[in-house]
């Protein structure tokens, strides 16, 4: 008896094991993939991935239930009482069977828990390895809104991203903690004073969606929101440049001022 609780017990540990082995080796082969390469094709992207886990979750949860529910009605229906005097019997069961009708449910329940865990740890790999060439980003958080820093001098509360190029957000706040939420790009980070952190997404198409602060923050938390713009690379570059040229008209502007006020006679 001790020697089948055994060889039953060992067989029931290899099935989560396997299980839980074989997601870690997909979850170490995202990681490989996120972490080299810089083509369109060297990275994944996390929105497609975080969807692709959702889904499977869905389905697992559907499957279990439903053979749950199955189960269920069956045993209702089979074992229901035929006259309010009916009082059940049940055979006996020897420890074989008490050992299996417990220990194989929780092996299965096992198994299909670390392969979630595993299709986890695959997700977040891919969400923490920022492709290379990556286009950088810098996010404040204000009382109640966030800035867009493009490194090149132009700011804007409006975060426009060109289309098929990964783009990584490096946060911080200026005040008190908000998150940044990219419900389209299922991305959301938290935006801390004194802390840099950082998402990065890629939008696959043109669209506008919004990025919402989902942490309350002060009084106008509701209202902590902006649009974030996917266009093409060429109406990007556009943007971009139209940006620059007005910057760079009004430092003009502000140079031709500040020399007139200095020569003028008022100003001897």
């Amino acid at each position: 008896m001790w020697k089948q609780f055994k060889v039953y017990f060992a067989m029931l540990l290899w099935l989560p094991l396997m299980s839980g082995l074989a997601g870690a080796e997909q979850a170490v082969q995202t990681t490989a993939e996120a972490g080299h390469g810089g083509g369109a094709a060297a990275f994944k992207n996390p929105t497609h991935e975080w969807n692709e886990v959702w889904h499977e979750m869905l389905w697992d949860l559907w499957i279990i239930g439903g053979i749950f529910a199955v189960v269920a009605v069956w045993l209702l229906i089979r074992y229901r009482a035929r006259s309010p005097d009916d009082v059940g019997t049940a055979p006996p069961l020897n420890l074989d069977k008490a050992l299996a009708w417990s220990l194989v449910p929780a092996a299965l329940f096992m198994a299909d828990d670390f392969l979630l865990a595993a299709k986890g740890w695959s997700l977040w790999n891919v969400q923490r390895q920022v492709p290379p060439g990556a286009m950088e980003v810098k996010v404040t958080g204000y009382q109640w809104y966030f800035e867009y820093d493009y490194g090149n001098g132009i700011k804007d509360t409006q975060l426009t991203v060109p289309v098929g190029k990964p783009v990584v957000l490096r946060m911080t706040s200026n005040d008190v903690i908000h998150s940044f939420g990219l419900n389209e790009y299922r991305v959301k980070e938290d935006v801390m004073p004194g802390r840099i952190t950082y998402i990065w997404f890629v939008a696959d198409t043109p669209k506008e969606t919004p990025v919402v602060c989902v942490e309350f923050c002060g009084n106008s938390h509701s209202e902590m929101t902006n649009p974030v713009k996917a266009v093409a690379q060429a109406d990007f570059d556009t943007w971009m440049n139209d940006k620059l040229a007005k910057k760079k008209a009004e430092l003009e502007k502000s140079k031709t001022a500040s020399t007139a006020t200095v020569t003028s006679p008022e100003a001897r």
